[in-house]
């Protein structure tokens, strides 16, 4: 019913920039929340940054001022610009949306199938 498709991962070197998309499809009424979530190898995945429908944001003390989340409301798509990357920024990160499909309906979340990003020093 709902997808959300990411796209710009890859390889870059420290100190390089990326910018992660997602674009959420279906049947969609609102969303209350999308967000970035990352996950690297032998570690548990963290969220990285979040924005409600207000517009507000939030993010994790580690990529605070490198990293920038913004929405395009009319395209149900969710941004990640990341700057100043750093070796550590080395996972796969996957979009969460927490949307319903009409008025009536609770709101649920949806994960994406994830994008690679890398990081060389």
């Amino acid at each position: 019913q709902v997808q959300l498709v990411e796209s710009g991962g890859g390889l870059v070197q420290a100190g390089g920039s990326l910018r992660l998309s997602c674009a959420a499809s279906g049947i969609i009424f609102s969303i209350n929340r999308m967000g970035w979530y990352r996950q690297a190898p032998g570690k548990q995945r963290e969220l990285v940054a979040s924005i409600i429908s207000s517009g507000t944001t939030n993010y994790a003390d580690s990529v605070k001022g490198r990293f920038t989340i913004s929405r395009d409301n009319a395209k149900n798509t969710v941004y990640l610009q990341m700057n100043s990357l750093k070796p550590e920024d080395t996972a796969d990160y996957y979009c969460n949306a927490n949307l319903r499909g009409t008025w009536y309906s609770g709101f649920e979340d949806y994960w994406g199938q994830g994008t690679q990003v890398t990081v060389s020093s």
